[in-house]
């Protein structure tokens, strides 16, 4: 089984897999338009992930992994719990980087309707940016996930480009900047913000 990550699963599996593969699925973009009531988040105050949005020309990079036979019925299981806040799982085509034949893999992906109380629909980044910067859940602040995955994307992808993330990103920076933000992630990322070096 091949599952695509294009949200934590970049840089936090925590399944086994026995082959990575970095490329793109069409079809759809990246969007801050999913509520996390654990993760990033509570119950009380959500913050905000990613999820893959239906558009035409669309295209949103990530990763495929290869999961062992033996292991897809554990991994299926464990991803569905992660994922349990208003993401399905789908199957899609995937067409790696280096141009190797596309193949079909499996995604998890929130859709706006009206059983799924976890998908905001379209919001505007100013909005988007004001509920990162104030949440939390078990899994560490919503600050760290969308740097994080700002960060890894650029470093490995620098040849496809996110507007909405890198957007999202830019006025993070800023706004913490202006609200001089402490978060540790900064610092481990390289963001060198002025104030931070004061004590």
């Amino acid at each position: 089984m091949w599952v695509f990550g294009y949200g934590s699963l970049l840089w936090y599996t925590d399944f086994p897999y026995q082959a990575v593969v970095p490329g793109v699925v069409r079809g759809y973009v990246r969007r801050f338009w999913q509520m996390s009531p654990d993760h990033r988040g509570t119950q009380n105050k959500p913050g905000r992930t990613v999820t893959l949005v239906p558009q035409d020309s669309g295209v949103c990079w990530g990763l495929a992994y290869k999961v062992p036979e033996e292991h897809v019925e554990a991994t299926v299981a464990y991803l569905n719990f992660r994922e349990r806040a208003g993401y399905e799982r789908e199957v899609v085509e995937f067409h790696p980087d280096n141009g190797d034949a596309p193949f079909e893999l499996e995604v998890y992906i929130s859709h706006h309707h009206e059983d799924n109380i976890y998908h905001t629909g379209p919001v505007t980044n100013e909005e988007i940016v004001d509920v990162i910067l104030t949440s939390k859940g078990r899994s560490g602040t919503n600050l760290e996930y969308a740097l994080r995955l700002a960060d890894i994307h650029r470093r490995l992808a620098p040849h496809i480009h996110d507007p909405h993330l890198f957007d999202i990103e830019r006025r993070l920076l800023k706004a913490c900047e202006s609200r001089r933000v402490r978060d540790k992630i900064l610092e481990i990322l390289g963001h060198n913000l002025p104030y931070l070096k004061s004590a």
